[in-house]
């Protein structure tokens, strides 16, 4: 289902900015769960994650979507997982916001997935920066997440953990480049565990 948006006249030159259609995606469960831990990965790669995540959304046009980080927040409360979650779906357009703020974010973040998920680089050094990943990742699910899920309760297992977050830190760096969002979306919106 394609879902037509149309701009408003430009006041200065007085034409109309072409039609954008964008294809509407209304996340279940699942790819709600998905969207909001790969916001927490970013902001667990990048300290400065969310006003790194604010400045992207101007760059990108949406800040009247996400005028501030409470707007933000309340998006991603629509995740069952955390501790203060909102009911009801979240918007196809709000959808389709934060998988492209995701996108610019991998992108930006892209040299330290890389990184991350390169053979190349000394075990010692691969390991430290897993461990460091890791350990701000389950500080940030301790702090939102309610850790009486189940679903939160296996992100903290060690051995469990470890995959859950190489399969993160994979989606998010083929999130990036070219057709990043399409694959992301197409992710997202996969009803397999």
């Amino acid at each position: 289902m394609i879902e037509q948006i149309t701009t408003a006249e430009q006041p200065a030159s007085g034409e109309q900015q072409p039609t954008v259609a964008l294809p509407s995606a209304v996340l279940g469960r699942r790819g709600l769960e998905r969207l909001d831990l790969l916001l927490l990965v970013v902001e667990s790669l990048d300290l400065n994650g969310g006003e790194a995540m604010l400045w992207s959304l101007q760059q990108l046009g949406l800040q009247g979507q996400f005028p501030n980080r409470v707007e933000l927040w309340k998006r991603r409360c629509h995740n069952p997982l955390r501790r203060a979650t909102r009911r009801g779906q979240l918007s196809s357009v709000d959808t389709e916001a934060l998988i492209r703020l995701l996108c610019a974010m991998s992108e930006r973040l892209y040299p330290l997935l890389h990184q991350l998920l390169s053979t190349r680089e000394p075990d010692q050094l691969n390991q430290q920066r897993w461990t460091l990943l890791d350990q701000r990742l389950r500080d940030l699910i301790d702090e939102r997440m309610n850790p009486r899920r189940g679903a939160v309760q296996r992100l903290l297992m060690p051995d469990h953990s470890k995959v859950i977050q190489r399969e993160l830190v994979l989606s998010l760096a083929l999130a990036a480049g070219p057709g990043g969002v399409d694959r992301l979306r197409a992710s997202l919106l996969d009803p397999t565990p």
